[in-house]
């Protein structure tokens, strides 16, 4: 799917788009060779598990650069407009065979942002299938209102809260988005995904963009922050930031712990309790 109507028409009926290419295999394959090598080279450091989980934008220049390419860009603008801004992202990786899975959820339960002009972008930098435990979504499900949602905090649950929806969810119509690396998909902050348990031999990873348009505005706690990728912000509603100085660099490690104050405020508003370690955001 190429072009900018179809990808605007299916993301409104379907709540998702896929697959698209975001960018060769062997690019995807060099951008997973960037995060492994930041693993060995940086085993132990503190904020690790922060940029892979929470933050890989502001800490990882790879990441910076994925966000930014023009084929990423162009299908998110078909579906948000021109002026785009990086909310936040993760990398989501389970290891092979681990049990680790996301629970059926929508990821702007707990975002505290005041409308719905996001669109996560999914990238696959390794084969998403169904045995490695790609997402898999719910179509239509988008055209709901945010539905209610129960807090496990299950230790083998990737994400912040173990969130998961409370109500029944019809498996039978749930679609599996396979990707091959370099493949991605577009899917809406409503839209009710999961994904099983990783049964393959090798790491399942994906990275996930979350894309707003800059009128929207953070409702939880302090004055929040983005990225500017494409156009321009005219409204001011959260303060930008640039792109990572290097992997892990100390200036930008201190710019995450001040970002950190303010995601804990809406990731955890309400919670009867905080993560027992990090995890990864809403995405899949």
């Amino acid at each position: 799917m190429t072009h900018g109507q179809d990808i605007r028409e299916s993301f409104e009926r379907d709540g998702y788009v896929a697959p698209l290419a975001a960018m060769t295999a062997a690019e995807a394959g060099g951008y997973r060779a960037e995060l492994e090598a930041i693993e060995r080279d940086h085993a132990g450091h503190p904020f690790l598990k922060e940029g892979v989980y929470s933050m890989p934008h502001l800490l990882f220049p790879f990441v910076d650069e994925a966000m930014r390419r023009p084929s990423v860009l162009g299908p998110v603008s078909q579906v948000l407009g021109p002026d785009l801004l990086v909310w936040g992202a993760t990398l989501f990786i389970k290891e092979a065979d681990s049990p680790d899975y996301v629970s059926w959820h929508q990821d702007l339960t707990y975002w505290g942002l005041d409308s719905t002009r996001e669109v996560t972008a999914w990238i696959a930098l390794s084969p998403a299938t169904v045995e490695s435990g790609a997402m898999r979504f719910l179509p239509g499900s988008h055209i709901q209102d945010i539905v209610p949602h129960r807090d496990t905090f299950g230790d083998t649950n990737l994400l912040t809260r173990g969130q998961e929806i409370a109500v029944e969810v019809d498996e039978a119509r749930a679609v599996d988005v396979v990707l091959a690396p370099g493949q991605m998909s577009l899917h809406h902050g409503r839209l009710f995904h999961a994904s099983h348990p990783n049964r393959s031999g090798d790491r399942r990873i994906g990275l996930a963009l979350r894309y707003i348009s800059p009128d929207m505005r953070q409702t939880v706690g302090a004055k929040d922050f983005a990225v500017l990728v494409q156009g321009e912000d005219r409204f001011g509603h959260f303060e930008l930031l640039g792109p990572p100085k290097g992997a892990l660099h100390p200036d930008d490690v201190a710019q995450v712990q001040r970002v950190n104050e303010i995601e804990q405020q809406y990731y955890y508003d309400g919670a009867a309790e905080l993560g027992r370690h990090r995890r990864a955001a809403p995405g899949g």
